[in-house]
């Protein structure tokens, strides 16, 4: 075998571990789903709870949250409400002020934040807002966010249910699915993350990872660990490993859902991506070093998993898809050429059974439309993300070079 010869096998047996690895999560997350109970019963004494949004030039979107958050049915007096209105320079502070006075009765503080106190992202939003709250259990969700009615009381049962769970996730659904081809890529995305990356983490590993929004987590955990981590882009996935490491767990509760936006353009999506990735990857280096510390086994899993994606899968990537194009244009030869296609081939057979097996626990998404978009899918959206993942890294290293701050990466939104 020449040197060309043992990348290309050394890429694609990477490539179909790791898509294993997912088949794999994806049934476990399924069979997890079959077995999984909810508690949703409050204790007569509820305790109280601090909604907290984030919000940054959200003037198109943040008043229909605030009001699908007055609406929760978990106890109106055991529950505020407190919106970082970030140093927004749209119509917000003026929007959230009619709302305010339109429930005067309600626990609901908007506190507007400046330049000097604010701005500096998401964390150091969240951080002002902890310094305010009464709440001995902290939610959060994202200023586009409309969470089901039942949600807060699902996540909050859920956490009083376990002493040792430092935090309860919900389920984030696509509100504009129908908007573009790229919203129903984004759709089976998010379906198959949480089946795949929550709920099968959680059935094999015992493992899970805050995705933003739509969150319950103690108040005496994040001051143990002082809070969110203004540095991280990806904020939700440092705490994650900081709950974790504080020897508590994160559970998964689907039946907890919130309905968001997500980008409806290329440029929107490409964006918000970069961020998520610059955001892993520091976290992923931040704790490299815990890797093979005995303390820390509990997030040896992700770990491993974070790094095979962002590094392994990428690099492998790159070098079986610059071999199949040169392959495809007589530039270069490999004498596995075509047992590399056979299993290309049926790399796609996996991918789109595994997907499809998450989405048919949604009503309304086991559509042969959906089957033909999971495999434009694998052609299509994949490679987008790698151009993601690859140009993420290179920003990453450029910020750390000439170190620059995180700061507000604002996601555009809809009417």
């Amino acid at each position: 075998m020449s040197l060309l010869d043992i990348l290309l096998f050394i890429s694609i047996f990477s490539i179909w571990t790791i898509l294993a690895v997912n088949v794999v999560l994806i049934f476990a997350g399924y069979m997890n789903y079959l077995t999984m109970k909810v508690h949703d019963k409050l204790p007569a004494d509820a305790p109280f709870v601090t909604i907290m949004v984030p919000a940054h030039n959200e003037g198109i979107v943040i008043v229909r949250t605030v009001k699908s958050l007055l609406a929760l049915d978990y106890p109106q007096d055991k529950y505020e409400i407190i919106v970082i209105n970030d140093n927004s320079s749209d119509n917000s502070a003026e929007l959230l002020a009619q709302v305010q006075s339109k429930y005067p009765n309600r626990n609901l503080k908007i506190i507007n934040t400046d330049n000097i106190t604010g701005g500096k992202g998401k964390s150091n939003a969240l951080n002002i807002g902890l310094k305010e709250a009464k709440g001995s259990i902290i939610a959060v969700y994202d200023a586009d966010n409309t969470p089901e009615k039942q949600a807060l009381r699902i996540l909050v049962a859920e956490l009083l249910a376990d002493d040792k769970a430092g935090a309860v996730i919900g389920k984030f659904r696509t509100r504009n699915k129908n908007a573009s081809l790229l919203t129903r890529f984004i759709n089976i995305e998010t379906l198959s993350f949480q089946w795949m990356a929550q709920a099968g983490r959680k059935k094999l590993f015992n493992l899970c990872t805050i995705p933003g929004t739509n969150f319950v987590i103690r108040r005496s955990l994040l001051e143990k660990i002082g809070g969110w981590d203004v540095k991280a882009l990806a904020e939700d996935t440092e705490i994650s490993f900081r709950t974790y490491l504080m020897g508590y767990h994160i559970n998964f509760q689907p039946a907890a859902v919130t309905w968001e936006q997500e980008p409806q353009t290329f440029v929107v999506w490409f964006r918000q991506r970069t961020r998520w990735v610059k955001g892993n990857i520091y976290v992923i280096l931040k704790n490299l070093k815990l890797l093979f510390n005995p303390k820390s086994k509990a997030i040896r899993f992700d770990l491993i998993y974070f790094l095979s994606i962002y590094f392994l899968l990428m690099t492998s990537l790159v070098i079986s898809d610059t071999v199949f194009v040169l392959s495809v244009s007589g530039l270069v030869h490999t004498s596995i050429n075509g047992f590399s296609n056979w299993l290309w081939f049926f790399a796609v057979i996996l991918f789109v059974l595994g997907t499809f097996i998450t989405i048919t626990t949604e009503k309304g998404e086991m559509t042969l439309q959906n089957l033909l978009i999971i495999v434009l899918m694998y052609l299509v959206y994949s490679q987008m993300w790698l151009i993601v993942a690859f140009y993420g890294m290179i920003m990453y290293v450029q910020e750390q070079i000439f170190h620059k701050k995180a700061k507000w990466y604002k996601t555009q939104r809809y009417e």
